[in-house]
């Protein structure tokens, strides 16, 4: 259950941030009213849920979000574009801290966390931007443009802090013998997956689809998208775009099940 509401959390606040780094001046108004109340949703569910688990502190954040993207929801509706705007960042902002109490809040464990809501964040509202072209043929492309250069942005720092945790573990590996090949699968797995380095084959399946898909996987669909609005074709975009939100939703929620610290691993992290 704690899983789900850190995605829930995770995902919320980092849409709320996408539609703050999203253009008013290229965007209509009904798209940020439309993602607001997809936000109000996110919230609400994981405030719910976090009240059946007892966090408390969890819950009142996402109230405060939800009832910021419900008040900003109707001010874009208004045409109040700058007031929607902060009601986005209060909500930003209200997802980032619940992303931090529902999990380990030292600050090496809360940044690759917050960093991983806003690469999900930004992908899915890359996606929604490109859907929006049906409803807004006229809309310049350079919007999605923009959209896609700043998840590929984020995906760079989230893939240079997991590399840099690899290259640590890899350097402080006590030396028994092995080859730097086994050592340095051993310092992907712990870098990867947290304090659980105990990986079965599901374990390993996961770290293998954590990197394929959300570290590998997902900047070559964001390029490959990039490229086909270079014709430009909106709808070829916004399809491959939908792929790439299925590749960084399964990287992030595998990387979340890799890092639950228990020997039991993926078994453990399944149970309620």
């Amino acid at each position: 259950m704690t899983l789900l509401i850190d995605f829930l959390c995770r995902f919320s606040g980092g849409l709320a941030l996408a539609l703050c780094f999203t253009s008013t001046t290229l965007v209509p108004g009904g798209f940020f009213r439309v993602n607001l109340l997809v936000v109000l949703g996110l919230a609400t569910f994981a405030g719910l849920l976090a009240s059946t688990v007892g966090l408390t502190a969890v819950v009142w954040t996402m109230v405060v979000a939800a009832a910021a993207a419900w008040v900003g929801s109707i001010l874009m509706y208004a045409d109040r574009r700058r007031g929607g705007l902060v009601c986005c960042g209060m909500a930003a902002i209200c997802g980032g801290l619940a992303t931090v109490l529902v999990g380990d809040p030292a600050a090496a464990a809360s940044v690759p966390r917050l960093l991983s809501g806003c690469l999900i964040g930004l992908t899915v509202n890359a996606m929604l931007l490109g859907h929006w072209y049906l409803n807004a043929p006229g809309m310049r492309v350079e919007a999605l443009r923009r959209s896609i250069d700043q998840t590929l942005f984020v995906w760079g720092l989230l893939l240079a802090i997991t590399v840099a945790a690899v290259g640590w573990q890899f350097t402080t590996a006590s030396s028994d013998g092995t080859g730097w090949l086994s050592r340095l699968g051993a310092a992907v797995a712990v870098a990867s997956a947290g304090q659980n380095v105990g990986l079965d084959q599901t374990g390993l399946a996961l770290l293998w689809l954590r990197w394929l898909a959300g570290l590998v996987g997902l900047p070559v669909l964001l390029v490959m998208s990039r490229k086909t609005l270079d014709i430009p074709n909106t709808q070829s975009a916004t399809g491959i775009l939908y792929v790439a939100c299925l590749a960084v939703i399964l990287g992030e929620l595998t990387a979340q099940l890799l890092a639950v610290p228990s020997t039991v691993g993926v078994a453990a992290a399944l149970q309620p």
